[in-house]
Parts: structure tokens; C-alpha cells; sequence
């Protein structure tokens, strides 16, 4: 009997077809079954997906099919992580995300949320600005885990950000930022996201929003705190390049804290506005538009 790989699996005969194998185009000989594959090619994965589905029996492949073998516990190269997201998101979709630059303006618990789905989808660069430090009461909400109790919030999203997508250009910025030094920081952003939990801070970057930075979206937050209905959350277009989202009345007051299922709602409707800006930069955001 031939061993795994004494025969090629690919030939040039005319009765091939064309798969996609880990995101890549392969010509296999029509008949060619998913255990066959898997032998010549990645002998040792376990983890079998056809046409985004687990399989445990084999099946004979057709045109067209795309086949992902994976090894448990083993990481793809840059390489092919990259082509994986490009599939998954279509080539289109996934130039225009790493081609963006976002600015993140708080690294707390909407900030370092924002940040992991933007990194997970593939944004190339954010740019991280936080002067904080992670504190046990940080825990309840944001992306940080106890052995960074004491790190600076920007070096240890840095981290967190940089195991979960190696791809994504991180920039950290140890800054407490002012009225007059968000214009310099932010300048050469595509978007910002406003993740402040001090409103002083939300009014510097909006105002700076609407004069030197006007030509930059800005998506904001307010009135996310407690435990609401999470359809209260609404998406307004409040200025020309000026998003806001929130419910308009929930803030923080005695026995109404931020709390992690609600900051994570509004977190995942910034994220998801700003991928909108980056590939629709010319349409309206807004749950008011109709």
C-alpha cells in the first residue's frame, strides 16, 4: 500500500477539478475524497471544515469546495492568517480595513472593546492613547486580565491586541490628553473613536472634532450605564462628522455603574460604525435615516 505522499495528488489531467485548500487554489483529480487531501497535503490535522462546516466522515469533493485543515493548538503564519481574514471578508472588503488607521481616545472598557474588534477583523493600525494604569475595578468590563493589575492600559492592550492579530500595526501612546494636544495626536487618523469616561474630555474631543480635526469622522458615546434595553442604544449623526451613540439619558449615578453587557453593546456599535466609515465613507450613519 503507497504511503501519504508517494503520489502526487495533483496532475495534470483534464479530469481535475479546483478546490480551495486553506484559502488557496489547488487542482486535484475528480474522485478526490477530503481523507485523500488531508494525507498528501496536512497529514497530521484533525480539524477538518468543508464549506465552513466540521466534518468527521469523508466525503468526495466537488468544484469549487473550500477545504480548511488544521492542526490543533498550531498557529498559522502571518501568511496565512492574512489569507485566511482576506477570505473570510472578501479582497475588497479587507484592503480597505488595512489600509485604515483608527484612533482610539480612552483604552477603558468601551476603548479596549473597540480595539479587539477592530483587531480581529484586521484594521492595520490603532493607535492606542490612554495615561491610565489597569485597576482591580477595571476587571468588571474592560479587556485586561488580573496579572496586568499595575500596567499601563496601553501596554497591556498592546499585548492582549497583538496575540489575538499579529497583523495589525499597534501604537501605543502613554498620553493624558488635553483640549489642545488631541488635534496633534489624532491628526492623521481616518476615524476616532471618543471612549472617555470623563464627559470634560468628551466635549475637548468633539470640539476639536468640529474645528481642526473636521475633516475626521469621530464616533462618541453617551448614556450607556447600567443595565437598559439594549435596542435603547441608538447611532445618531449629531454634527457632519460627529457620531453619537448611546441612549442619551443612562449616565453613571449611585447604584448605576458601568456595566460590562451594556458597555459591550455600545462598544460593538462604535466598532461596527466605524468599519462602516472606512468602507462607505460617503454614506450617513444614523439609525434616524430611513
Amino acid at each position: 500500500m503507497d504511503k501519504p505522499n508517494d503520489r502526487p495528488i495533483i496532475s495534470d489531467s483534464s479530469e481535475n477539478i479546483t478546490i480551495q485548500l486553506n484559502e488557496k487554489r489547488l487542482a486535484i483529480p475528480r474522485g478526490s475524497t477530503v481523507f485523500t487531501v488531508r494525507d498528501h497535503s496536512k497529514s497530521d490535522a484533525d480539524v477538518l471544515i468543508l464549506n465552513s462546516c466540521p466534518l468527521t466522515e469523508d466525503v468526495v469533493l466537488e468544484e469549487g469546495d473550500a477545504l480548511v485543515l488544521i492542526k490543533r493548538g498550531e498557529a498559522p503564519s502571518p501568511e496565512e492568517l492574512e489569507s485566511l481574514i482576506t477570505a473570510r471578508h472578501g479582497r475588497g472588503v479587507y484592503e480597505k480595513l488595512k489600509g485604515a488607521r483608527v484612533g482610539i481616545a480612552g483604552c477603558g472598557g468601551l476603548g479596549s472593546t473597540v480595539a479587539v474588534a477592530l483587531a480581529r477583523i484586521g484594521v492595520g493600525e490603532l493607535l492606542l492613547v490612554d495615561f491610565d494604569v489597569v485597576e482591580p475595578s477595571n476587571i468588571n468590563r474592560q479587556q485586561f486580565f488580573l496579572d496586568q493589575i499595575g500596567e499601563r492600559k496601553v501596554e497591556a492592550l498592546t499585548a492582549n491586541l497583538a496575540r489575538i492579530n499579529p497583523l495589525v500595526r499597534l501604537t501605543p501612546i502613554h498620553e493624558r490628553l488635553t483640549r489642545s494636544s488631541i488635534p496633534r495626536v489624532f491628526a492623521h487618523c481616518d476615524v476616532i473613536a471618543e471612549c472617555f469616561d470623563d464627559p470634560r474630555m468628551k466635549q475637548a474631543i468633539t470640539l476639536a472634532a468640529r474645528k481642526e480635526l473636521s475633516h475626521i469622522p469621530l464616533v462618541t458615546v453617551s448614556g450607556i450605564a447600567g443595565y437598559g434595553p439594549s435596542d435603547a442604544i441608538r447611532i445618531r449623526r449629531v454634527f457632519d462628522n460627529v457620531y453619537l451613540i448611546g441612549d442619551g439619558e443612562s449616565g453613571v449615578r449611585p447604584g448605576v455603574g458601568l456595566l460590562a453587557p451594556r458597555v459591550a453593546v455600545a462598544a460593538g456599535h462604535q466598532a461596527n460604525v466605524i468599519v462602516r466609515l472606512i468602507l462607505e465613507p460617503d454614506q450617513v450613519v444614523s439609525d434616524d435615516v430611513t
